[in-house]
Order: C-alpha cells, then structure tokens, then sequence
C-alpha cells in the first residue's frame, strides 16, 4: 500500500517554506504599492500581522480585476482566454487553500492569510463569480447588481473582517454589527468607484453599473440620488468602527474618511462633469485624513 501521508517538515524544510511564504507577501505589497496609493495610506496603519494579511487580498482581487478588466485585453488575450485564465485562478486559489502552497506567489500569500483566518470558497466563490460576471456584455439589472456588488465588493470586506477579528472574541450582535458593517464598506467603496469611472466604464468597457440611469443624460438628481444610496454604506459602516480591534479601527477609519471625502467630492461635481474628469483627492487631504483616523478622538481606545 503506497503511504500518502505528508512528511513531517524538518527544520530546514520548514525554514524553506516561511521563507518562501514571506517572498510571497512580498509580492503581494508590490501590488498595492503599484496599484492602490489611497488603499495603501490606509494599510499602512495596521499592525504587521493585518497589513500583511490584507495586502495578499487586495493583491489576488486586484489580479482577478485585471484579467477582466484590462491588462489581460491589452495583451491581446480574447474573452474565451480572459475566462480560462479567471477560472484557472480560482482553481490555483482554491487548491492552494488546501494544500498551502501554490507557484504563483500572489496566490501562495492569499492562500496564507486564508489558512490562518478562515477565508474559504464560501467568500472565493462569488467573488469570481462577480469577475466572471464582468465578461457578460449582457446589461444588469437590480437583483444582478446587487449580487455582483456582494460578490465584488462585500466579501473583500468580509475577508479583511477575518483578519482583523484574529483572536477577538465578539458576541452575536457584536459580529453581526461587523458582519453588516464590513458589507456595507466594500459596498461603499464600489460605489464610489462606479461613479467614479463611468466615463471609462462606459466607453472602455462597454459597462453600466447603474441599472436604469442613462449615463449620457444623467442628470444632478439622478447623480445625488446614488450619492444617498452610498452615503446610507457609509454611515452603516461607521456604526461598526467602534467593535473593530484598536489598531485595524485607526486604518478601517482611515479607508471611510478616505472614501467619505471622495463622496463629498463627487457631489459637488456636476452630473456631466463626471464624464469628463475622474474625481481624485488631493494628496495632502489625504495625508490629512490617515492622520486624523490614527491620531484623532477614539483612535486609541481598546
């Protein structure tokens, strides 16, 4: 009988593997560095163990996003080759959960982090599903948004949620306070970038991300009327700030100030305006803001 059981690591095996795993994050902090000047501000003010652990999430979503979204179609790959591509990550993704180790390092981290927190496919499934989703040129409509926000967005929250609750005991209501709280976040953060990008949603990638709006004649109501549906995200978020661990409270807050500025911003931009020019803050506000989530009223308390 062939003996499957897996060797015990020795010591140099075992040196091999967290050196492996940390060339791993690594790479995952390269993505952020490249990718994300606002998400990294905001990681910046986690504890080692949490930046390292968000930062292979927001690289494997970011990896994922580009295969539909951009680099994979510039390098000339079709739909069909987007698709496999996004199917064997997921495959890669989901193998390398169970067995701890994958070639791709941006996958290895990811499959770190979800090992010690407990992400699993019940949060990996609909978030491919929504990156599949972005391959239909078919339009949303209400139900298919709602559950392409979740899939996208929510459980990228949910993700980061398992990192920050490591060794927190919380009690029912307490978790699903931060369960709606995380949710309401990544959906936030959608949002904003919907509205942010619908210039080059619309006439790069064919998309509308609002179901019944006419991107070219939206009007300042229509335009405000989302603004609502985003501020309603945030606010639900900011109820849920003061259960989050101490350190991951100052970042998370930081993340919300970040994105709450961006609200504000694109209220005050003309409907029309937004097909023009990409709401952005300003670095200094920025700076301004990481400071205030990690020096400001509350910041410190347990």
């Amino acid at each position: 009988m062939t003996d499957t059981r897996r060797p015990t690591p020795t010591t140099g095996t075992a040196t091999q593997i967290a050196t492996y795993t940390r060339a791993a994050h690594a790479s995952s902090a390269q993505v952020i560095g490249v990718y994300s000047t606002s998400f990294g501000l905001a990681c910046r003010l986690l504890a080692a163990r949490e930046r390292r652990q968000v930062g292979s999430i927001y690289a494997l979503v970011r990896i994922a996003d580009e295969i539909v979204d951009g680099a994979a179609s510039q390098a000339g790959l079709p739909d069909a080759a987007q698709r496999a591509a996004l199917d064997g990550l997921e495959d890669e993704t989901l193998r390398a959960i169970e067995t701890g180790f994958s070639t791709n390092l941006i996958v290895h981290a990811f499959a770190d982090t979800a090992r010690a927190t407990g992400i699993d496919a019940r949060l990996t499934t609909p978030f491919f599903a929504s990156m599949r989703r972005d391959l239909d040129p078919a339009p949303f409509d209400a139900a298919g948004i709602a559950d392409y926000i979740y899939g996208s967005a929510e459980v990228v929250g949910l993700m980061c949620l398992r990192s920050f609750l490591q060794e927190s005991e919380r009690t029912e209501t307490e978790l699903a306070t931060l369960t709606a709280g995380a949710r309401s976040l990544g959906a936030a953060f959608q949002k904003v970038n919907f509205l942010r990008d619908i210039a080059a949603d619309r006439d790069d990638l064919g998309r509308n991300y609002f179901p019944g709006v006419n991107l070219l004649t939206m009007t300042d109501e229509e335009k405000d009327f989302l603004l609502d549906d985003m501020d309603a995200d945030l606010n639900a978020a900011a109820r849920a700030l003061p259960l989050l661990p101490r350190g991951n409270r100052r970042a998370v807050a930081a993340a919300h100030g970040l994105f709450a500025s961006l609200a504000v911003k694109l209220r005050g931009t003309p409907a029309r305006g937004l097909l023009n020019a990409r709401v952005r803050v300003p670095d200094p506000e920025k700076l301004t803001i990481a400071l205030g989530a990690a020096l400001g009223p509350g910041a410190w308390k347990k």
